[in-house]
């Protein structure tokens, strides 16, 4: 899979939003009205900030499980994962607020195996039970150790929208670039329940960079 957002300091799909505050406020201020267009420059800093696409460190070492998403952990916690893995596993859950970089990066090595979206509701991601009832994209990595790890994009309160650029078959390498969420929004990845895990609940991460847990 080729990192499509790398070298790029604004997301793609930001630059619609970020163009239609920009004409105004050109206008604006090639009019002489210049509070209406100080409005639309400051709204134009705050779209470009919140798809700002910065480039990261990314730890190499086998067996690493990296955050996919910059935020705060919410939640680390056993449980059964009926859909995909079929089988306990251990989540831990990223909560992204709207101040957060929302570029999702790949949480380890190997290959995507399925991409699955589903619709719902938009409740506040930080929620318990946005897991279940929120709107979301899943991909499903195969480890070159044939384990598998599961990564979910979930939309949140204001998000509308989850941004996937890769399908089925593409390889996964850990700390590029997948796709996004707009605007505010949770990363939930799903580990093997023997995995050591690196972070507690609290702890702020940031994506391709900071290891949430690594592989037994």
């Amino acid at each position: 899979m080729a990192d499509r957002a790398q070298g790029i300091p604004i997301a793609r799909e930001g630059l619609r939003f970020l163009l239609a505050m920009a004409v105004p406020a050109a206008v604006a201020g090639a009019a002489g009205w210049g509070k209406t267009a100080l409005v639309f420059g400051v709204l134009g800093c705050g779209v470009g900030w919140f798809f700002r696409n910065p480039s990261r460190s990314i730890p190499r070492g086998d067996g690493l499980i990296l955050a996919s998403g910059d935020g705060r952990v919410v939640a680390v916690e056993e449980e059964f994962e009926p859909r995909f893995l079929k089988d306990r596993s251990l989540r831990i859950s990223v909560f992204l607020n709207l101040f957060d970089v929302h570029i999702n990066r790949m949480p380890c090595a190997g290959t995507v195996a399925d991409v699955a979206w589903r619709p719902g509701r938009f409740h506040n991601a930080a929620r318990p039970d946005a897991t279940t009832h929120n709107e979301q994209n899943a991909l499903m990595i195969e480890t070159p150790a044939r384990r598998k790890v599961l990564c979910v994009q979930i939309a949140g309160l204001l998000a509308r929208r989850i941004v996937c650029w890769v399908r089925p078959g593409d390889a996964a390498v850990p700390g590029e670039r997948f796709g996004l969420i707009q605007f505010g929004s949770r990363v939930d990845t799903y580990v093997p329940v023997e995995s050591r895990v690196r972070v507690k609940v609290g702890e702020r991460v940031r994506a391709g960079e900071s290891i949430l847990a690594e592989l037994a």
